[in-house]
Order: C-alpha cells, then sequence, then structure tokens
C-alpha cells in the first residue's frame, strides 16, 4: 500500500485584496492523525477546501498521494474520504437510503454498494438506526450519517472540517470515538478544530495556522515541549480506578515532579521539569505503583499555553 501522503506546496488564496492563505507549504505522510488549529477566519477551511478540490487557489499546489489536485482531481481524490463544513441530508431518506445514494454518486460498484454501506455504517457505530428517516435524527446523529457517507470509498486519507462542532457534549464525545476508531485503520487524517481539549484527545501532530500563515507543525508533544515556559512541562495521566492519597504522595515525590493537580478522581495533571528523560522517568514511576495508568499524554492546558503564546506572537 502506498503511504498515504497529503501536500500544499506555497499554496495562497485571495479574495481580492484579502489572503485567506498565504504560502502554506505543509506535508503530511504516514497512517496518523493531524489536528490542524486556528482562530475562526485562520485559513482553515479554505486549505481544506483546496485540497479537496472545491475551491482553486490563486497560486500553489495542492497534492494528495502526490497527485495535483487541480491536474487530475479525480485521481488525487479516489483515496480520499471528505467532510467539509456541515453537508444537508435529504430528511426523508432512511439512513441506509441515504448513503446508498452517495454510493453510487461515488461510482461504487452496484454488486458492492451494500457492502460498502453497511461496514460504513459499523464504523460510525449506526446499525441500530440504518432504517431511520435522516430527518428524524439528533444533529449528532445526522453528523455521524455525514461521517459514513466519508467513508463509503473505505479511503486511506480522511479531511474533516471541525467534525465535531456544533454538537452537545454527548455528540461530541460520540464523534471523537468515531474519529479514535478510525486511526486504527492506517488512515492519514487531517482534521480543524478549534478545541484545544479534542486535539490534545485525539491527535498525534498539530498544525497551527493564523492569518493564514503556518506558525508552527511538530508532534505535540516536542511542540509543547518546545515552547514551555522554562524547561517546565505538563503531563495528563488518567487511571482505571481513583487515585489515593498514598498514590498522591508517592507520583508527588518523584524526581523531577513540580506539582499536582488532580481534575477528578482518576484524572491527574502533572507538571515536571527535565525533558524526556525526566518524563520517561516519572512515567516508569507511575506505573510501577501499579495504580490502575491507562493513558500519559500532554496536557491540553499545555497546548493551550503553546497556541496563545503563538497566535499572541503572530499578530
Amino acid at each position: 500500500m502506498v503511504n498515504p501522503s497529503i501536500e500544499a506546496v506555497d499554496l495562497t488564496k485571495c479574495y481580492n485584496s484579502f489572503c485567506a492563505l498565504s504560502d502554506l507549504s505543509l506535508r503530511l505522510e504516514g497512517a496518523k492523525c493531524v489536528g490542524f488549529l486556528g482562530p475562526n477566519g485562520a485559513g482553515k477551511t479554505t486549505a481544506l477546501k483546496i485540497l479537496t478540490g472545491l475551491i482553486r487557489p490563486t497560486k500553489g499546489k495542492a497534492l494528495i498521494n502526490g497527485i495535483d489536485v487541480q491536474e487530475d482531481k479525480k485521481a488525487a481524490l479516489s483515496t480520499c474520504g471528505a467532510l467539509i463544513e456541515t453537508p444537508e441530508i435529504y430528511p426523508a431518506l432512511s439512513v441506509k437510503e441515504a448513503l446508498m445514494m452517495v454510493a453510487e454518486i461515488r461510482g461504487v460498484p452496484s454488486a458492492a454498494r451494500k457492502d460498502a454501506v453497511m461496514k460504513a455504517i459499523s464504523e460510525v457505530k449506526m446499525e441500530e438506526w440504518i432504517d431511520m428517516k435522516c430527518g428524524k435524527l439528533s444533529k449528532g446523529m445526522r453528523q455521524r450519517v455525514n461521517l459514513a457517507a466519508a467513508l463509503i470509498s473505505d479511503p486511506m486519507i480522511m479531511l474533516l472540517d471541525e467534525p465535531s462542532s456544533g454538537l452537545d457534549p454527548r455528540g461530541m464525545a460520540e464523534v471523537r470515538e468515531i474519529v479514535k476508531g478510525l486511526k486504527k485503520k492506517d488512515r492519514l487524517i487531517f482534521m480543524s478544530s478549534h478545541l484545544l481539549s479534542e486535539v490534545t484527545e485525539i491527535c498525534d501532530e498539530v498544525a497551527i495556522l493564523d492569518h493564514g500563515r503556518l506558525l508552527a507543525y511538530d508532534t505535540l508533544e516536542r511542540l509543547t515541549s518546545a515552547l514551555s515556559v522554562g524547561n517546565a512541562r505538563e503531563c495528563e495521566a488518567s487511571f482505571s480506578r481513583d487515585l489515593s492519597s498514598d498514590a498522591l504522595k508517592e507520583i508527588g515525590s518523584t524526581e523531577g515532579v513540580l506539582g499536582l493537580k488532580l481534575v477528578e478522581p482518576r484524572r491527574l495533571i502533572l507538571s515536571f521539569e527535565g525533558g524526556n528523560e525526566a518524563q520517561e522517568r516519572i512515567l516508569a514511576k507511575i506505573a510501577g505503583l501499579g495504580v490502575g495508568l491507562i493513558a500519559f499524554k500532554s496536557s491540553s492546558s499545555a497546548l493551550e499555553e503553546t497556541y496563545l503564546r503563538l497566535v499572541k506572537d503572530s499578530r
């Protein structure tokens, strides 16, 4: 299988004197999830629309798996699934009927359509609602249908434009879980968002955009580490059971730990110094305590600090 790739080369989009995107150059390659962060109006949706051929750039190139989207849109996008903004669904159609129509439009052979639809429905966990009319679905459920439509051709690349935007907390959580599931299928996912906690939870790497210009692109860990204040860093640890006071004392006494904040009985924010070596030591200490450690990652507050500093400096 070809290693999936997305590349923007000096992408620029201007509307008269206003430039929504300015010389964006970015290459993403391999199976991973990349968060595309930026304030409203930063140019995220413009970039995604150019990558999916919905609008043409003023200059520059958009490449999918090395194929220029403007020169051969069909070939470039044949391995892509996209959810840009919030597409409408015919309310009178059932979930299955709507997705069968999408499969036909996408050119899925008639003999393979039913299997393709059922596979997409399974990925977004909508088997229970397959015969329900789309007009009777909640907004979160309709967004699941939109995600299923993007998955009809079993794409190796997914381009998602704020997929949880406008949903209630339950709907947002459901969409996040679906996107996490997409990561397990060796796909390259490029997802714009303005929710820092969402990006921290889902994404492996982050690209930050403001005023149409790329400010930074790196792994979440390296980005927050490089721009942390002084030598202090933050990570979030999650546990399968409530932490005892004794466990908190043991963790707090670990070399390099500067402070602890128990935000929930099973979720802890640690501030520490000493770089990757210290993080490795702290992680090994917590794991050795046998207190049910199930996750250890950069905290959303660390990304927030990095994001706000970068955006502030760009203004």
